[in-house]
């Protein structure tokens, strides 16, 4: 292998393996800074997406012509404009990717974060289909064209960044905040747009309010950019850039030979972005355009959920680095192959109680992938091919399958009258994704340095404790000879 840049490393602890613990206050304010860095940019991105989802409505009536209260055609072009971003993640992987791999995860950080903020903030100052005709929602799929290239390179690059910075002992831990972030971000949304639609009604949100929302990307991205150029490369890249352990055609050299960990990844992030897209993306628009309920009450049901779990990810991101990722991901797949539809169905009820329920068993199930998943997905690569080989898996299959998810829902429910589909979705995408776990490797505490792949390899199939522990003395013996 050879590296065309040699990537230097500030780091305060030169003298400590990548994986081991901080020891002293600047190492340990390094750490949190990384950790910061990549949740706060993780947050924006999806700040922006739930804002689109949250405000499907309004945009439907403002660059497509909908009728107020149509969940037909209107909404269904909205979202298909985000699905359409969605198919330009791939080759935001394509390209983001490998240069990751080359040049460092540090620097397209801070460009993803760079083009999502200026296109997210451009929307907020789009004409619409009345002043602009056919010109609007050309200027609208524009931007989502941006969002979605810099999409490609975000949370890949986010969560690489994060995993390849964290103790291996706490990986799942630390790992969990890139989906806190997240999680804040959809939050934040909902709050907002929530509030405005509480305080100047539909009215004043197709006149002009549902602006404000995207607006407010700008500051926060600013601070996600200020503080992502002060973050200083993660240890194990810049470990394995000063031994030449990156190649010069690491998209090559991941579909030679890591396809399998290619396609693995696919299967598992079907499950993982159908269920969140679903949840906390299509979800206001299912309960107010096809079940009747009220836009605010949905909204508020939805940012109590998310409350809820906030509260939850972190333990279950600690609870991984002890039991191990894939027990909780399998009893995750499983919980949604059998209780998605009876979840969907209790959406439907007249009950608010019920209604609650449905939700929470959705939320519960999903903060159990998203606490392990920043800490197992990096884990499936070696370092060379790490942020490429999760780009394009995660990005193909996003385009492809979850990210066309609410588009389809939406016109399904529409052309069958199935009020259930999305649940059906979910059941799908479960066996999918429940294949998928099983072949995946054990990686709870295994290092990420050198160029094999980590986690012990028998550890493929059912899981089973000891694989943990092999892990954990496996990564104390490569740092000890550090």
């Amino acid at each position: 292998m050879t590296s065309p840049h040699s990537v230097h490393n500030a780091h305060p602890e030169p003298g400590i393996a990548p994986g081991a613990e901080p020891s002293t206050q600047e190492g340990k304010r390094t750490l949190h800074r990384s950790i910061l860095g990549s949740a706060l940019g993780n947050a924006v991105e999806w700040f922006d997406y739930g804002v689109y989802g949250y405000l499907t409505i309004y945009m439907a009536v403002n660059f497509f012509g909908s009728e107020e209260g149509d969940g037909g055609l209107g909404v269904t072009l909205t979202l298909a404009t985000l699905a359409l971003s969605f198919l330009v993640r791939p080759l935001g992987g394509l390209i983001l990717g490998p240069l990751g791999d080359k040049v460092g995860r540090q620097k397209i950080m801070v460009l993803t974060v760079t083009l999502m903020t200026v296109a997210t903030g451009a929307i907020g100052v789009l004409p619409t289909l009345e002043t602009a005709g056919l010109l609007a929602p050309v200027l609208l799929l524009v931007c989502r064209l941006v969002q979605g290239f810099s999409a490609g390179g975000e949370y890949g690059g986010a969560a690489v960044y994060m995993a390849e910075s964290a103790p291996d002992r706490r990986r799942g831990f630390l790992g969990s905040f890139l989906e806190f972030g997240t999680t804040v971000g959809f939050m934040l949304a909902a709050i907002v747009c929530t509030t405005l639609i509480t305080i100047v009604g539909d009215d004043g949100m197709e006149a002009g309010w549902w602006r404000l929302p995207f607006l407010l990307t700008i500051p926060l991205g600013l601070t996600a950019l200020w503080i992502r150029t002060r973050l200083v490369e993660a240890p194990v890249f810049s470990e394995a850039s000063q031994h030449k352990e990156t190649m010069r055609s690491p998209l090559r050299h991941a579909l030679k030979h890591n396809w399998r960990q290619l396609l693995v990844l696919a299967g598992f992030v079907v499950l993982l972005n159908v269920a969140f897209y679903l949840i906390l993306g299509y979800m206001p628009t299912y309960l107010s355009g096809q079940l009747g309920h009220s836009t605010a009450q949905g909204n508020w049901m939805l940012v109590a959920i998310m409350g809820l779990m906030l509260l939850a990810i972190p333990p279950v991101g600690a609870l991984s680095d002890r039991v191990g990722r894939k027990p909780l991901l399998l009893a995750a797949a499983l919980g949604y192959t059998l209780l998605s539809v009876p979840a969907v169905m209790l959406l439907g009820m007249p009950s608010l109680a019920l209604q609650f329920l449905g939700l929470a068993v959705l939320g519960f199930l999903l903060v159990i992938l998203v606490s392990s998943v920043s800490s197992t997905l990096p884990a499936l690569f070696p370092t060379a091919v790490r942020y490429t080989g999760f780009a394009i898996a995660y990005n193909f299959s996003t385009a492809f399958f979850a990210g066309p998810s609410q588009t389809v829902a939406n016109q399904l429910i529409e052309t069958t009258g199935n009020q259930l589909v999305p649940g059906w979705y979910m059941a799908l995408a479960g066996v999918i994704g429940l294949v998928s776990i099983l072949f995946m490797r054990e990686t709870a505490q295994a290092t990420l340095r050198g160029e094999e792949l980590p986690g012990d390899p028998r550890s493929v199939g059912l899981p089973k404790r000891e694989y943990v522990e092999l892990n954990r003395a496996d990564a104390q013996k490569r740092r000890d000879s550090f």
